[in-house]
């Protein structure tokens, strides 16, 4: 089963696709990239995939989300640093569901 709910467009080539399907036999919501490109169109690998059984519990964390703090985030991401910062490497983020 596959039921897209929704997508966002992040940029000229690339929505954010969100759907319900089952993936080996258990339902859940999975967000995914979708490009549209000369070389490549379809799905890549960046998303991320919510068992059913975990969805409530991913909807209160959005759902905790102060707008708020978003619309001043994204103030001070377009202001100049004053400092020098060092650039720290981020851990690539872990997918909820291991056998995705």
């Amino acid at each position: 089963m596959e039921k897209d709910i929704g997508k966002i467009k992040k940029n000229e080539n690339t929505e954010i696709i969100v759907r319900i399907d089952d993936f080996g036999g258990k339902t859940g919501v999975t967000i995914r990239e979708f490009v549209t490109g000369e070389r490549y169109t379809g799905f890549t690998k960046a998303g991320t995939r919510i068992p059913a059984d975990k969805f409530l519990e991913f909807r209160e964390l959005v759902n905790k989300i102060n707008l708020s703090e978003l619309t001043s985030e994204e103030k001070t991401s377009s202001e100049k640093p004053t400092k020098k910062s060092k650039t720290v490497k981020e851990e690539p983020k872990k997918e909820i569901e291991e056998d995705y």
